[in-house]
């Protein structure tokens, strides 16, 4: 039954709004902002929908919040967070949802609004019992501590995890949408206000405000519409954990199963994907994505992404519009990843464009290293 949902669905419309900062804005009002561009790139309006995948930070039943603001009255919702990885995890869930015909228009969205609303993001640790008498910052305290060990265990190096923010600044450079665009060396990256040891302030994501929304349909209306289909070819969703001292391994996640399910769905290898858009909350993030999602072996993560690898003009594109450390970071990532796979499987890119790609995965992480989502998209179904 899984294998099925290859091919089944595809990617039609794609759009971002208020990336960066947009004083003035609501979250919701930029997810609607998002949502019309969205459907103009599809060329279909707000009254074709019938299927509403959302989230947001700040409404307790985003689904019905956002429905009844954008003026829909879906036939299936679904709007379950496992934080950041959410919007990986509904690309799954519209394409099981399109072929079992219980939707024909399927709406990704979100909006945040965290930059100019919100102001600097808090450190909570919530309702954790376990790490709460520890006072941890979170979430960097659960990042930098996976980050210790993976250095601990397999000498990662600061200068490596540098490289992943270097190379995500190159990237930016290249799009004009990018909110961070200034040059940036691997020194600047460890010379940098250290904010949760190994941590530096240039190892930490943005935060930024912004929307992305994304079209799905059936794969046999896919070549209907005005751009080129992204087809969904497969995905998987796994978490194992929400306090990140439940963690057996903290250089090891639950991108293994995420990843190994969305490839067998696929009927793919790591050698077959031409371009990857991974959430990198923090620096450690691609590195153990590169390590579990099969591109590297577990602790070669760092000497990988040296020298430029994951950079422009480097065998393997990572990131290409910057990603959550210099493009966007409106609190949850991981709809950019779909939003830029699309963008590249289009040809649509300009400067940042990755010659001949035909095969992305888009990578979400959410919480603190505990849910994994893992899709690929395609040129051909």
């Amino acid at each position: 039954m899984a294998r099925s949902l290859r091919g089944a669905a595809a990617i039609v419309g794609v759009a971002t709004a208020g990336l960066g900062e947009a004083p003035g804005w609501t979250s919701i009002e930029l997810l609607g902002k998002a949502v019309q561009g969205a459907l103009a790139d599809a060329g279909l309006r707000l009254r074709d929908v019938d299927g509403l995948f959302t989230n947001t930070a700040v409404h307790p039943q985003p689904a019905l919040s956002v429905g009844e603001y954008l003026g829909l009255r879906p036939a299936f919702s679904e709007s379950s967070s496992i934080g950041g990885a959410s919007f990986v995890a509904y690309a799954l869930a519209a394409a099981a949802a399109l072929q079992a015909g219980l939707c024909n228009v399927a709406l990704i969205c979100y909006g945040s609004n965290q930059r100019t609303a919100l102001g600097k993001l808090q450190a909570k640790s919530g309702n954790q019992g376990y790490e709460a008498p520890y006072r941890p910052r979170h979430p960097i305290t659960s990042y930098a501590l996976a980050t210790a060990r993976h250095m601990h265990e397999y000498g990662t190096t600061r200068e490596q995890l540098a490289e992943v923010a270097v190379a995500a600044r190159s990237w930016a450079r290249l799009n004009p949408d990018a909110f961070m665009r200034d040059p940036l060396s691997i020194d600047q990256v460890t010379a940098a206000r250290l904010v949760s040891d190994p941590l530096t302030s240039r190892d930490c994501c943005l935060v930024t405000d912004g929307a992305g929304a994304v079209v799905m349909v059936r794969a046999d209306r896919a070549r209907d519409f005005p751009a080129p289909p992204a087809f969904f070819l497969g995905g998987g969703v796994a978490h194992w954990h929400m306090q990140v001292d439940q963690m057996e391994d903290l250089t090891v996640t639950a991108a293994t199963e995420s990843g190994r399910r969305a490839f067998g769905m696929a009927g793919l290898r790591p050698a077959d994907v031409d371009v990857l858009q991974l959430y990198d909350a923090f620096t450690i993030n691609p590195i153990l994505a590169l390590e579990d999602l099969g591109f590297c072996s577990k602790g070669e993560g760092g000497s990988f992404v040296a020298g430029g690898r994951i950079a422009p003009g480097g065998e393997l594109p990572v990131n290409t519009n910057g990603g959550g450390l210099s493009c966007c970071h409106p609190g949850m990532y991981g709809i950019f990843t779909l939003i830029e796979a699309a963008t590249q499987l289009r040809g649509m890119a300009g400067a940042r464009q990755v010659a001949g790609a035909k095969v992305a995965l888009c990578h979400g992480n959410g919480g603190r290293l505990a849910s994994q989502a893992t899709a690929l998209l395609g040129t051909e179904c």
